[in-house]
């Protein structure tokens, strides 16, 4: 059975990650807009301009959500992965907005509790994976399992010797695994959709001061996230050996330009919805007897 991956707009094809291909996120330009002439208007020209192309993207992905509902033949499972500030909250936030909250779930994935490290690290994933008709979305993923304690691995979960990250192939093994789960979900209805949300370390540097300078902003800091900084090169060269490892032509990374919150925004949802526009899905047939039945049920209530 072939195995294939989201059917997108071609525009947004060119931010796929090559499967099998070295990636050099240097090359990536995270501050990208559609025009060029936006980048000399400033900052507000961009984000009026998105704005507005997100409300239309908005209204697209809450009438794919509907049909994507009806047809219940796939479910859509989206990842957000990025450095800290780099708008995974508020990618969600604004993109699903417009959508029923009964065909979404979000999970947001903090540090492995016990439970979790006595189970293999894909676990606590499959266990909310959404079902056919409903988006799901992890803020954060497995992916973290080949990602934060690559950088720091003193905070990998206790693993018998044999195992464990000193064991040959070991984060060859894991991308493996994370190929083989993926390949499994899209093989069995589920589209899965990645988004590597990309910003510059001037940018991040920004945002966080922006929030040390705005009292409103105070509890979204904190003192991690400087300390995590100063990782930051170890951070990318992590991020580019996962993603030349996990990009596939069945589940792709989308490499997001994300200095500008608005394009982030517009991208994923432009994403999201033609991914589903790409299935040609159609509402439900009925049989003669369930016409019928509606038919009778019409009746009653317009005799009431």
């Amino acid at each position: 059975m072939e195995v294939n991956g989201p059917d997108v707009r071609k525009y947004l094809k060119k931010f796929i990650s090559e499967p099998k291909k070295k990636v050099r996120l240097k090359n990536y330009d995270t501050a990208w807009v559609p025009h060029e002439a936006l980048k000399e208007g400033g900052e507000e020209d961009v984000k009026d301009l998105l704005k507005g192309l997100l409300e239309k993207d908005r209204r697209e992905l809450a009438e794919a959500q509907e049909l994507l509902a009806a047809s219940r033949q796939y479910s859509i499972l989206i990842v957000l992965q990025g450095m800290d500030t780099s708008g995974k909250d508020g990618t969600i936030r604004h993109v699903m907005s417009g959508v029923n909250p009964q065909g979404c779930e979000v999970h947001s994935f903090k540090v492995p509790g016990t439970e979790d490290h006595t189970h293999d690290f894909l676990w606590r994933y499959e266990k909310v994976l959404p079902e056919r008709g409903m988006i799901g979305i992890f803020n954060r993923s497995y992916y973290e399992d080949v990602l934060v304690v690559h950088v720091h691995p003193d905070r990998m979960e206790e693993l018998p010797e044999t195992i464990g990250p000193d064991a040959k192939g070991f984060w060859e093994g894991r991308y493996k695994d994370i190929n083989a789960l993926e390949r499994h979900l899209v093989r069995n209805g589920t589209i899965v959709l990645k988004f590597f949300l990309h910003i510059s370390k001037d940018e991040q540097k920004r945002r966080l001061l922006d929030r040390l300078n705005n009292k409103e902003k105070y509890w979204k800091f904190s003192v991690t996230d400087i300390a995590e900084r100063q990782y930051w090169d170890e951070y990318m060269d992590a991020y580019e050996e996962m993603l030349a490892a996990t990009s596939t032509a069945y589940a792709p990374w989308f490499i997001v330009p994300a200095d500008h919150k608005w394009m982030a925004r517009t991208f994923v949802a432009e994403a999201v919805t033609s991914a589903i526009e790409g299935l040609h899905l159609t509402y439900p047939e009925f049989s003669k007897d369930q016409l019928r039945h509606l038919k009778e049920a019409k009746e009653t209530l317009e005799r009431e």
